[in-house]
This record gives structure tokens, C-alpha cells and sequence, in this order.
């Protein structure tokens, strides 16, 4: 109950909403979890499209590899239609993309790493990886040519499919906690039933006594909420914290940014909302029902 806003539901004698709290900070710790790992798999998606999709990379083996050999590729590669960009990748950087994969040792301990020329495609354009590797094949033979669409398309699929799983899960969470809440407000309507006949005998509309619920939902569900939210903030700061010594391929990046913790607040506050909405929505229909 607010302070300075009067009652006339004795509701600190009613036994039936001591675990809506617990329930509620269990919900908001599962939902900011889901909705956190929703965003991490969304901002790593989107890393990894921006980065990699339009893009394809010729590679020469050492073996045939040479300045005159990588430069011929190049200016092949530069009148190729729907080639908006041609880069040759320096040897320093193509052998520290290699580090995270098979760490430092082994990559400056001499290991072969082939010629790498970074191709940007025209937007909308499409360029058969095969068709292009055989006519660089003229020039260098053993030349590959990697199409990033082909890998990326199934790992984005993927990625996507989970980030829906998270949200589904969310929406189930937010969906028990709706339950929770009704449950929860019937039976205080049952135990306070004397004293909400004697209300309406005196004349109080269903709303006055609904908006009493309210508040008290609002009130459960804050101290739920709160003590839930701060529990997955120790959560991710701690995976976050964690995930700063790692130095994997392609692995998320297990920290949110500013924006990223003011979007997580929504999931608390919706709790809140919804408790609120759901008490008032519950008691106005049980007291619509009522003669």
C-alpha cells in the first residue's frame, strides 16, 4: 500500500500474496535473462551481416602466391561486373584473423598462410563463386574462391531462430505471470469478501475496490520486480565480466550497451504494468459477477 493513501483492505493480514513477490522476481530474473540473450544474438547477427554478407575472398595458396601473381588477380578481379571494391589483404592482418582460431603461437611460428584479396559486391549483384574461380584459374591455378553467403545464410537462419526461441520463452514467462497474478487476486477477493460486501452496501463503486487491488499488485510486483532485476544485472555483469577474456571467432559479445540495459528495464516494468492490469482486470470482472 502507498503511504498516505488510505486502505480499507486490512491486505497486511492476507497470507494469500506472500509469494507473489517471489513469483514475480523469479519471472522478471528468467525474462531479463531471455530478453538479454535475445539481444546479444541480434547484435551478433547483425555484426556478422554487416561484416561479412556482400563480401566474397579470393584465396591463393602459398605455394603460388607472389606479388606479381596476387596483383594479376587483382586487376582481373577489379573489371569483374558487380565487383564494387577489390582490396589485397596485407600478410600481417590475414595472419591475425588466424589467432583467434589457433592462437598466437602457432600463427607466428611460420605457418603457411595463403594470399588474401577482399572483394565488396555491388549491392543486389550476384557473382557464381564457381564461374569466378575458374577464369582466376587461368591466371593462378589452385585459386579459391569463397562466397560468405553460403555459410552465412544458414548460420544467420539459425541465430534468428534462436533469438525467436528467446522471445517465445519471454512471452511464456510473461504469460505465467499473468496467471500468477489472477490466482493471486482471487483469493484475496475470497478472503476479503465480507469486507467487500460491506463496501458495496456503503456505496463504493467496483473501480474504488479494483484500484485498491491495483495498488496492491503494484506494490507486490515492485519488490518482485526490483529484487529480480538486480539478480540478472549480477547475472550478466558477471558473464559479461567473463566473457571479456575470451578471444573466440565469431563468438557474441557477451556485454550490452548502454541502450541495451535501459531496454532491459522494460522487462520489470512490464512486470509491474502487468500485475497491475491484471489485478484490476480480475477483480472488475469477479465483481461484475457478483450480485
Amino acid at each position: 500500500m502507498i503511504r498516505g493513501r488510505r486502505s480499507d483492505l486490512p491486505f497486511e493480514r492476507d497470507q494469500s500474496t506472500r509469494f507473489l513477490p517471489w513469483i514475480v522476481a523469479l519471472m522478471v530474473f528468467l525474462g531479463v535473462l531471455m530478453f538479454a540473450a535475445a539481444l546479444v544474438v541480434s547484435n551478433a547477427v547483425n555484426a556478422w551481416d554487416n561484416t561479412l554478407t556482400g563480401r566474397m575472398t579470393v584465396q591463393i595458396p602459398q605455394h603460388a602466391a607472389s606479388d606479381e601473381s596476387t596483383q594479376s588477380l587483382a586487376a582481373i578481379l577489379e573489371k569483374t561486373p558487380g565487383v564494387a571494391a577489390v582490396r589485397i589483404v596485407p600478410d600481417a592482418e590475414a595472419r591475425a584473423l588466424l589467432i583467434p582460431w589457433l592462437g598466437e603461437g602457432v600463427v607466428t611460428a611460420g605457418l603457411p598462410v595463403p594470399d588474401l584479396i577482399d572483394l565488396e559486391i555491388t549491392p543486389g549483384a550476384r557473382i557464381d563463386p564457381i564461374l569466378l574461380r575458374a577464369r582466376l584459374a587461368e591466371t593462378v591455378p589452385d585459386v579459391t574462391v569463397d562466397d560468405h553467403r553460403a555459410w552465412l545464410s544458414a548460420l544467420i537462419t539459425l541465430a534468428r531462430t534462436a533469438e525467436m526461441l528467446a522471445f517465445a520463452i519471454l512471452a511464456l514467462i510473461a504469460s505465467a505471470a499473468v496467471i500468477a497474478v489472477i490466482f493471486t487476486t482471487r483469493s484475496g477477493l475470497a478472503v476479503h469478501s465480507a469486507i467487500i460486501e460491506l463496501l458495496h452496501q456503503m456505496g463504493a463503486p467496483d473501480t474504488y475496490i479494483a484500484s485498491q487491488f491495483q495498488l496492491q499488485a503494484l506494490m507486490l510486483a515492485l519488490r518482485g520486480g526490483v529484487a529480480g532485476g538486480i539478480s540478472a544485472a549480477i547475472v550478466l555483469l558477471s558473464f559479461g565480466w567473463i566473457g571479456r577474456g575470451i578471444d573466440a571467432a565469431f563468438l557474441p559479445d557477451l556485454s550490452l550497451s548502454p541502450l541495451g540495459w535501459l531496454v532491459l528495464l522494460l522487462v520489470p516494468a512490464g512486470a509491474v504494468a502487468i500485475a497491475m492490469l491484471t489485478a484490476r482486470m480480475t477483480v472488475l470482472r469477479a465483481l461484475a459477477r457478483m450480485p
